[in-house]
């Protein structure tokens, strides 16, 4: 009777073959004959993955397979393991039936994940940006605000203030405003002081550019 289980449960090598082929080097795939479990391992294929080697027993069908809440059809999918070193591995298994309904065996597809862990982790660290949205006014401080204000002065530049055109001006704004110059709290009344101009008009350039309309201004130049 058991030689007949194993032959059955064997039917399903070419399945296992299949299945670790189509998934590369980290996919294990172990055949159990749950008629002898106590040396229920009867094929492995990339056996490295957790160590599995014929004759030795299963480790988590019950506890992991026939008792969990996810097990339905026969199946349990995507279940964690853990490898003796600590390597963590993604589990399925699926319950081999003979001709009368009787569970015979075990597929059991175990994926070594840790590659692709340590790749995501790697992707992380040289995608990792602490990124700071400002969506108002922010007051700066002491030195901070000087470095704010000599900016400010910088991007003017030294320009004749008293003999720039509004178009000039509004050029001025527009690349502060791109820049984020207009976040920093007190900004509009600084930058009206520097180009000689009223709080109003700064406003109105801003909006001017914010609409669209400075733009093509700037562009005629």
């Amino acid at each position: 009777m058991k030689s007949n289980v194993r032959a059955e449960v064997m039917k399903y090598a070419p399945i296992a073959d299949a299945i670790a082929q189509t998934f590369g080097e980290n996919c294990e795939v172990v055949l159990h004959d749950l008629t002898t479990p106590q040396s229920s391992v009867i094929y492995t294929v990339n056996g490295h993955v957790t160590g599995r080697t014929i004759g030795q027993s299963f480790n988590h069908i019950i506890t992991q397979v026939l008792l969990s809440k996810k097990f339905h059809n026969d199946v349990v999918a995507n279940y964690k393991n853990q490898t003796e070193d600590q390597r963590t591995i993604k589990s399925t298994t699926v319950l081999l039936r003979d001709a009368q309904g009787k569970a015979i065996g075990a597929l059991c597809i175990n994926y070594d994940i840790e590659p692709i862990q340590q790749f995501q982790k790697l992707l992380g660290s040289l995608a990792n940006v602490e990124e700071e949205t400002v969506k108002e006014e922010v007051e700066l401080f002491g030195n901070v605000q000087e470095i704010a204000d000599t900016l400010i002065q910088q991007i003017i530049g030294q320009s004749n203030v008293e003999k720039m055109d509004r178009a000039k001006k509004l050029e001025i704004v527009a690349f502060m405003d791109e820049k984020g110059v207009f976040l920093i709290k007190g900004a509009i009344d600084k930058v009206a002081e520097a180009l000689q101009v009223s709080k109003v008009t700064i406003y109105s350039y801003l909006d001017e550019i914010r609409s669209g309309e400075g733009k093509d201004t700037l562009l005629d130049r």
